[in-house]
C-alpha cells in the first residue's frame, strides 16, 4: 500500500480508502459481510474508510461503526452530509440548523465521539459559504471534527469557499470529493488544478466509473451488473454517450493487457497517478470485489501506458457528460439561464 499526506493536514493516509457507500440496502450488504470487507482492507494497509449519512438512510454509518469497534485511532474515518435524509423540508442541505444535528446523529451511529473528516456531500445553493463554514469551524472546535472538507463541488465553488474561510477568519475546507476515472476526466480541466492550487487533499470516487471499468463489461458480453440493474439507462449502448464509452473499453482493455494488468489495476492505477489525487476510493460490494481492487494498491504505470490511454480518452475529456455530477445549476435547469 502507498501513502499520501492528505492536503496539507499532514495525515497519512493510503492511496486506495475503502468507501461503504454499498453496505446495507444500496448494496443488499449484511453486517458479516461488511465487518469482514472492513477486516481484510484494514490487513491490506488501506487507513480511510467514507460513509454517508445518506448511504442506506443511515444503515451504512451503523455497519461501519461496529466493524471499526476497538480500532478506531488506526483508521480515519470520514463522513458526509447534506444530501436528503427523509422527506423533511429542513432535512437536508448545509445550513447550521442541519449540519450540528446531523452530524450528532452520524456519530451516534458511528458509535464514536468524533470524525476525521467531515464533508458537504454536495454544494447547497441555498446556503452561503459563511453560514456552513461557520457551523463546521464551531463543530471542529468542538472536537466533533478533525477537519472539513467538499465533496463534487464545481471548481469555482471551491475557489469561492477558500475566499469566504479567509475573509470571515473561518476554518476551511482541506479536502474535495470529486468523481474520477479515465472515462471521466473533465475535473483535470477545472477542479484539480484548482485543488492543487490551494493545496487540497483529494478523494476521488467512482474511479472504476459504476464499473464500466471493473472488466465485467465488455463488447458482445451481456451487461449484468450490479449497477447496470439499478440504473439500466447508463449502460443502454444505443445511447451515444455509452457507446464511446464501450468503445474506449474495448481499447484500454487491450492495453491492460499489452502491460500484463487487469482492467481495475489500470483504472485505479490512472486515477492515483495524478499528482493532485491523494486518494482512490473504492466501493466494494462483495469480498471479491475487494481482493480484486486491493489487487492494485502498488500499481504504478508507466508513462507509455499513461501516453496510451490519453490516446484514447483525451486529457479533460467526460465521455458522458450529462452523468457530471459537479455542473452549475444553470446548466442543468433551463429557467436559471432565462431573464
Amino acid at each position: 500500500m502507498l501513502y499520501r499526506t492528505l492536503g496539507r493536514t499532514g495525515v497519512q493516509v493510503s492511496s486506495l480508502a475503502l468507501g461503504a457507500m454499498n453496505f446495507g440496502t444500496i448494496g443488499d450488504t449484511t453486517q458479516d459481510e461488511a465487518t469482514a470487507m472492513v477486516d481484510v482492507a484494514l490487513e491490506a494497509g488501506v487507513n480511510v474508510i467514507d460513509t454517508a449519512d445518506m448511504y442506506s438512510q443511515g444503515g451504512s454509518e451503523e455497519m461501519v461503526g461496529k466493524a471499526i469497534v476497538g480500532r478506531r485511532d488506526d483508521i480515519v474515518l470520514a463522513t458526509k452530509a447534506s444530501l436528503p435524509m427523509g422527506d423533511g423540508l429542513n432535512h437536508q442541505g448545509a445550513s447550521r440548523r442541519w449540519l450540528v444535528a446531523e452530524l450528532d446523529r452520524s456519530l451516534q451511529r458511528l458509535g464514536v465521539d468524533h470524525v476525521d473528516l467531515f464533508q458537504i456531500h454536495r454544494w447547497d445553493p441555498t446556503t452561503s459559504d459563511e453560514e456552513t463554514l461557520s457551523a463546521l469551524t464551531d463543530l471542529q472546535r468542538a472536537g466533533k471534527i478533525r477537519y472539513f472538507g467538499s465533496s463534487t463541488f464545481p471548481a469555482y465553488r471551491i475557489v469561492q469557499a477558500q475566499w469566504a474561510a479567509r475573509e470571515n477568519h473561518l476554518g476551511r475546507y482541506v479536502t474535495e470529493q470529486p468523481s474520477y476515472s479515465i472515462l471521466q476526466r473533465g475535473i483535470e480541466t477545472h477542479v484539480l488544478p484548482v485543488t492543487q492550487e490551494h493545496g487540497l487533499g483529494v478523494l476521488a470516487w467512482s474511479p472504476l466509473a459504476s464499473g464500466w471499468l471493473s472488466g465485467a463489461v465488455r463488447e458482445g458480453r451481456e451487461i449484468a451488473t450490479h449497477r447496470s440493474a439499478v440504473l439500466p439507462q447508463r449502460f443502454d449502448l444505443t445511447i451515444a454517450s455509452n457507446r464511446a464509452r464501450m468503445d474506449a473499453v474495448e481499447k484500454l482493455a487491450t492495453v491492460a493487457d499489452e502491460a500484463g494488468l487487469t482492467m481495475i489495476q489500470l483504472a485505479l492505477g490512472f486515477v492515483t497517478a495524478h499528482p493532485a489525487v491523494t486518494s482512490a476510493i473504492i466501493g466494494p460490494r462483495t469480498m471479491d470485489h475487494l481482493r480484486s481492487q486491493l489487487a492494485a494498491a502498488d500499481t504504478v504505470l508507466t508513462v507509455d501506458v499513461l501516453d496510451a490511454i490519453d490516446a484514447i480518452v483525451a486529457p479533460g475529456v467526460d465521455l458522458a457528460p450529462d452523468e457530471k455530477f459537479d455542473a452549475p445549476p444553470a446548466l442543468l435547469d433551463a429557467s436559471l439561464r432565462r431573464r
